[in-house]
């Protein structure tokens, strides 16, 4: 069963009795939201706020624009200290790299505890 809300009007009306107030947000450029495989931005996007007790809900309207990332390709350079430093493989080192996005200090702790 859908509900029917008619005008913007009867809209607010009804959250506001709810406790819920909306209001718009002035004067936004992009909104970027970054997840581990992609980018989406939304430039020059309508954003509305609303705010129930102590939850914040914001909605998005736009047109986005989803960028694929590209999978981080280690130095050789970088791959040949990890493995140095850990007495492992090149190609465990390579990995551990990937895994640590490029943080050879990271890769380093993640060889040593075992991890890969």
């Amino acid at each position: 069963m859908a509900i029917r809300f008619g005008s913007k009007r009867e809209q607010e009306r009804l959250l506001r009795r709810l406790g819920i107030k909306i209001e718009e947000l002035q004067g936004v450029r992009s909104v970027v939201i970054e997840t581990e495989n992609e980018r989406i931005v939304f430039n020059s996007p309508v954003v509305t706020k609303m705010i129930g007790g102590p939850q914040e809900i914001y909605q998005i309207i736009g047109e986005p624009i989803v960028e694929k990332r590209a999978e981080y390709v280690p130095l050789e350079e970088d791959i040949l200290l990890v493995a140095k430093q850990t007495g492992r493989s090149v190609e465990e080192a390579r990995k551990a790299l990937v895994a640590t996005g490029g943080d050879i200090a990271q890769a380093i702790m993640l060889l040593q505890s075992g991890g890969l």
